[in-house]
C-alpha cells in the first residue's frame, strides 16, 4: 500500500459547546487532499484523540472518507494502550471503509519491545488493513526500537512506521533492516529532509496544514534529484516548524489554521488555547514564510 509521500495529521473541529463539528472536518480534509497532502490522519494525537470517545472517533473516519472519496487516502489512529481496544476500534474503523490504521505506541504501561511486538502484531494480524506503526517516545514513555520496527515489518500488512523518535541513527538501522517496500515516515517536520536522506518517503505533517504544497514540493525536489531546491524550502519553513511545537500540540497548529481562515475551534480540555503573544508569534513566522 502506496499512501502518499504527504499526510496530513490532521486537527480535529469543534463546534463552540466542544462537540466535533463533523461538517468542518470534511471541509478541512478536502482543503488538505487539495493543497499537498496525499492523504490525512484521523484522530492522532494532533486531533486530540485521547479526548474523543470511540463513537466519535468512528463518526470521523466515516464523514472524512465519504468526503474524501478516492481523492485521497484516510488514515484512522486507532491505537491504544489497550490491545484489545485498539483491535476493536481498527475492527470498527475498518468497516467504514478507511484505507489504513496507524496504531500509536502504547503509552504509559511502558511495555517492553517483546511486548510492543506482540502489541502491533496483534492488531494487525486482526485486521486487512495496512498498518502504520507510530513512535513517538516523547509522548508515550516507550521507544519502539529499530529492531523491533524490522521485526514488525515481516508481519504482512504492517507497512510503515511514522519515526518521531528524533533519533537519526534509528531511523538509519530501521531503513537499513526494513524491505525496500516498507515505509518510513518522519513524524517531526523539522526532520523530513534528513530523514528523506536516509531513506525515508515521506512525512506525516503537522505542518502541512498551513505549508502542504511547499512541504510537497521539498520531498518531491529531494527525490527529482534538486537538493538544493528542497534545502532551500527546508530553511525557509523551518522557524514554523520550531513556532508550531513552541507549546504543546496540537495547541498551535489550531491557530495556525484559524490565521488561514479556516475556523476549526477550540481544544479539548486539559489543553487550553494559545495565549496573544504565542499567536502574535506565529502570525508573524508565517507571514515570514510567506504562507499568510
Amino acid at each position: 500500500m502506496d499512501f502518499g509521500e504527504v499526510l496530513t495529521a490532521m486537527v480535529t473541529p469543534f463546534n463552540p459547546d466542544l462537540s466535533v463539528n463533523y461538517g468542518r472536518a470534511q471541509e478541512l480534509a478536502v482543503h488538505l487532499i487539495e493543497n499537498g497532502s496525499d492523504g490525512v490522519v484521523v484522530s492522532g494525537t494532533t486531533g486530540e484523540s485521547p479526548t474523543l470517545t470511540p463513537d466519535e472517533k468512528i463518526e470521523l473516519f466515516k464523514f472524512v472518507k465519504e468526503a474524501v472519496g478516492s481523492k485521497g487516502k484516510v488514515i484512522a489512529g486507532t491505537g491504544y494502550n489497550c490491545t484489545s481496544e485498539s483491535i476493536e476500534l481498527t475492527h470498527r474503523a475498518e468497516k467504514v471503509g478507511v484505507d489504513g490504521c496507524m496504531l500509536v505506541g502504547p503509552y504509559y504501561n511502558k511495555p517492553p519491545q517483546e511486548g510492543l511486538y506482540r502489541h502491533f502484531k496483534m492488531i494487525a494480524e486482526s485486521t486487512l488493513l495496512p498498518v502504520i506503526v507510530y513512535n513517538v517516545p516523547s509522548r508515550t514513555a516507550c521507544n519502539i526500537e529499530a529492531e523491533t520496527v524490522v521485526k514488525l515489518s515481516a508481519v504482512k500488512n504492517i507497512v510503515a512506521v511514522k519515526e518521531a523518535s528524533g533519533n537519526l541513527d534509528q531511523v538509519s538501522k530501521i531503513s537499513a533492516g526494513t524491505p525496500n517496500d516498507f515505509r518510513i515516515y518522519s513524524g517531526d517536520d523539522s526532520l523530513t529532509l534528513p530523514i528523506l536522506a536516509i531513506g525515508g518517503d515521506g512525512v506525516i505533517s503537522v505542518a502541512s496544514h498551513v505549508a502542504g504544497k511547499e512541504i510537497k514540493e521539498m520531498v518531491r525536489s529531494y527525490k527529482n534529484g534538486d537538493v538544493e531546491k528542497a534545502r532551500e524550502i527546508h530553511l525557509i519553513l523551518s522557524p514554523l516548524f520550531k513556532a508550531l511545537f513552541m507549546t504543546t500540540n496540537p495547541i498551535m497548529v489550531k491557530s495556525a489554521v484559524k490565521l488561514k481562515g479556516i475556523d476549526v475551534g477550540s481544544l479539548r480540555p486539559p489543553l487550553v488555547g494559545a495565549t496573544r503573544e504565542q499567536i502574535e508569534k506565529l502570525e508573524k513566522v508565517m507571514k515570514d514564510a510567506g504562507i499568510l
